[in-house]
């Protein structure tokens, strides 16, 4: 593994601690600032919104950077947000403080994905982006609970400070291991802009907006379901978390090594096993043995879907991929907001805590519909392909033969002729 990689994993696992530590610590800083735990969750729902609206915004802003200058210009600002944050003396100082460290979360992960790709042989790809995406992973299983452990020992605010110094560790990182000879700049942005003409390109962005947001539909209120559905105690939250992230982990893993020879097949599988767990949740969720074993498989699937997912766009926008790249991450957050809201629905309309699981399988199946009918799509296109290529080579040879067959018959009246 490229030293370079580890920088980036850093970075990740950061960025992967800013964005879900903060939900254990909402009881902290709303009684810190004094306000409800629902106006508290702005710091959770703004900062998505922020990687949604930020990512093609700093995209646009860096194209006059290369990829490894503008990594080091999003670690900077992700170190600066989480350091107002921790500081802020007023609830809006630090909503602000978490605006400013999401809009380096999108950016960060679409271009890292594209400076990982570069930094190993083209068949490595996929594993090197899941090598990256690994510190995302991780940070579920260890960061989160170490968050969580700070807030209890001393306060809130040294979980964001020990995130800002995980934040200077990733630019340093990236600084002083990531080659820039090998780090290409984006391309212009009328070309990163036309890739999105690629139907392709909607398309594998419309999976990761259903696919994984079909993840983020259940584990927004996996706390509520586990203690007030389940029967666990509240205190078992931080490794039920920790089993999800382990889940996460391995998902990723195992995705990102296959992912390079059977992407859409790890694509559909990854799906259907999403679907299924999510519904199995649903069906064993009084049982706490059977319920522990279904949210580590909903993490392993749910994650198993980043490498195909962000290959697949990185590969239909090949000539242009930066701005695609740094899309399809803004996809997956808006997907995580839209699952959340339309979980909240349905817990609304009375249909109970785990009514979000069925959310979920309802938008995986949409986002399995999708990539079927991608990759139909593709076949076919490379089937009228190679097609027309054959027709072609059909023509030129019988033109030749045709030119050939006229030759003799004039060499043959020369003959006579003469």
């Amino acid at each position: 593994m490229p030293l370079a990689l580890l920088a980036l994993t850093i970075g990740a696992f950061g960025i992967g601690m800013t964005e879900f530590a903060v939900m254990g610590l909402l009881p902290d800083v709303a009684a810190g600032f004094g306000v409800s735990i629902p106006l508290a969750g702005y710091a959770t729902t703004l900062y998505a919104l922020g990687v949604v609206v930020g990512a093609p915004l700093m995209t646009v802003l860096g194209t006059r950077m290369t990829r490894k200058q503008m990594l080091m210009l999003l670690m900077g600002l992700f170190v600066v947000g989480n350091l107002l944050t921790a500081v802020a003396p007023a609830f809006p100082v630090m909503l602000a403080g978490r605006i400013v460290s999401s809009f380096a979360h999108g950016a960060f992960f679409g271009i890292g994905s594209l400076v990982a790709a570069d930094l190993v042989a083209p068949h490595k790809r996929a594993g090197a982006i899941s090598m990256m995406f690994a510190g995302l992973t991780v940070a579920n299983v260890v960061g989160v609970p170490t968050g969580t452990l700070l807030a209890q020992q001393i306060n809130w605010r040294a979980t964001f400070v020990a995130i800002a110094v995980l934040g200077v560790l990733g630019l340093l990182g990236v600084a002083k291991l990531v080659p820039a000879q090998r780090v290409r700049a984006a391309a212009p942005m009328g070309q990163e802009i036309a890739a999105f003409r690629n139907p392709q390109v909607g398309l594998a962005m419309l999976m990761t907006v259903l696919g994984f947001g079909g993840v983020f539909a259940a584990v927004t209120y996996l706390a509520s379901m586990m203690t007030e559905v389940t029967g666990f105690a509240a205190s078992s939250v931080i490794w039920l978390t920790a089993v999800f992230g382990l889940g996460m982990v391995a998902g990723n893993l195992i995705s990102g090594r296959f992912t390079d020879r059977y992407m859409m097949p790890m694509l559909y599988v990854s799906l259907v096993g999403l679907a299924l767990s999510l519904a199995a949740f649903s069906l064993v969720a009084h049982h706490k043995a059977l319920a522990t074993v279904t949210i580590a498989l909903i993490g392993a699937f749910g994650f198993a879907t980043v490498p195909p997912l962000q290959k697949r766009i990185m590969d239909q926008a090949s000539a242009a991929p930066t701005l695609a790249s740094v899309g399809n991450i803004a996809a997956f957050n808006f997907g995580n907001a839209l699952a959340a809201w339309l979980g909240g629905i349905v817990i609304a309309a009375g249909l109970g805590l785990t009514a979000p699981n069925w959310v979920g399988v309802g938008m995986t199946v949409l986002a399995l519909g999708v990539a079927i009918v991608a990759g139909a799509l593709e076949r076919r296109a490379s089937r009228g392909g190679s097609d027309g290529l054959d027709a072609r080579n059909s023509r030129i040879v019988a033109t030749g033969a045709g030119s050939g067959a006229g030759g003799v018959e004039e060499g043959a009246a020369a003959a006579v002729r003469g």
